[in-house]
Parts: C-alpha cells; sequence; structure tokens
C-alpha cells in the first residue's frame, strides 16, 4: 500500500552526492594544514556541518571560526555541483509518486544553499515543493525534527509517513519521528534497529507499493 506521505534525505539517497562533499571536505582540510583521516568517509557521512566542524575543531586542531570554515569548505563544494547526478532510481519514484499525489518532502542536514543548488542541479525543483535543510530547524539529524517539520508541513500523522536515509543518523532521525524508515545505505550494511533496510531502488519500490 503507498503511504500518505514519503519524506527523503537527499545527499547519497535522492542525489550521488557524498563524494562531493566529501572531496571538498578534504579539500578544505588540506588548505588550512590538517591530514584526513582514513576513516573521515565513515565519521563524516550524514553528519550536518556543526557536529563535522566541532571534530575538526576539537580532534585536528582547526582554529578558524565556524562560519569562516563553512566558506571554505562551500567555494570547493560549489564548483562540484556540476558533476552532481541522481542516485539511480531514486528521483524516478520521487516523480512518480508524484504523480500519485502522495505528500513528500526533501529533508537534509545540510544547508539551504546546498539543498538549492543540488535540487536545482539534477531537476528537481516545482512550484510548492516542500524541503526543509538545516537551517530550518533547532536540531539536525539524528535528532526527529527534520523528519518532524516535514510532516507538520505536509499536514500528516508521523505514522503515517515514510522516511527514506542513507546514513544512520537520518535513519535514527526517522525512527525518532515514529516514521516508517528505510535504510538503504551506499553500500550493503546492517541498519538501526528498527529501520527496513534496502539495497536497491526496486526494493524500494517494493517498499512502497509501487
Amino acid at each position: 500500500m503507498t503511504p500518505k506521505a514519503v519524506f527523503w534525505d537527499m545527499d547519497g539517497t535522492l542525489v550521488d552526492s557524498e563524494p562531493l562533499h566529501e572531496a571538498a571536505l578534504v579539500a578544505a582540510m588540506r588548505n588550512v594544514g590538517l591530514v584526513p583521516p582514513d576513516d573521515l568517509h565513515e565519521r563524516v557521512l550524514g553528519v550536518a556541518a556543526w557536529p563535522v566542524y566541532e571534530m575538526m575543531r576539537d580532534e585536528f586542531g582547526l582554529d578558524l571560526p565556524f562560519d569562516d570554515w563553512i566558506v571554505r569548505k562551500y567555494e570547493h563544494y560549489l564548483p562540484l555541483v556540476e558533476r552532481l547526478q541522481p542516485r539511480p532510481g531514486a528521483i524516478e519514484i520521487f516523480n512518480e509518486l508524484r504523480e500519485r499525489g502522495v505528500a513528500q518532502a526533501v529533508v537534509s542536514n545540510s544547508d539551504r544553499m546546498i539543498v538549492d543548488a543540488n535540487l536545482s542541479m539534477v531537476g528537481l525543483t516545482y512550484p510548492g515543493m516542500k524541503t526543509i535543510s538545516r537551517n530550518d530547524v533547532r536540531e539536525g539529524k539524528p535528532h526527529a525534527e527534520p523528519f518532524l517539520r516535514a510532516a507538520y508541513l505536509a499536514d500528516v500523522d508521523p505514522a503515517q509517513a515514510v522516511a527514506i536515509d542513507d546514513s544512520w543518523p537520518g535513519a535514527m532521525a526517522g525512527l525518532a519521528a515514529g516514521m516508517k524508515t528505510i535504510f538503504w545505505p551506499e553500500a550493503p550494511m546492517e541498519g538501526p534497529p528498527g529501520a527496513v533496510v534496502i539495497n536497491s531502488a526496486d526494493q524500494l519500490r517494493a517498499e512502497l507499493g509501487l
């Protein structure tokens, strides 16, 4: 049965932007003399900009205010957006749900300028589209607030909605919001307890009743 509402993470779920974020982060780190650790990908996947900054400051000795740091990172990221590709099958499913009248929103831990740039690059914009960025909530994922904000804007009970995310913090946010949560990681792995784990767009279609 198709759900009443579907709320999508953006980076890594709708669009394959995680490699671009990581490349920009690595470039920004090296630009200020920091050495990226071997496990950087695992440590920053799905994590909002502020906690990443805190890690850079506390563990790697970053000596810049947050506002200066994030400008440097985005200066590296935004030129890379031209390379951005949608995640195979995701936007097609988004558009099919839209045709069926299912309420949807994009729920991201990224800043507003990144959300808008990414969605514009892959052509996923239309009047009335609902998007929640890290700038629109007090607490980012794994807190429930971003997905609850989406449910509020869509005027649906969270229990009638599905959250789709590729990261543990995102899936934990969906579960905390009381939504059926689909964990669709980049590579096969176990998900948070309570999440439905899938590994393909075909499996996502089946979970959404398409």
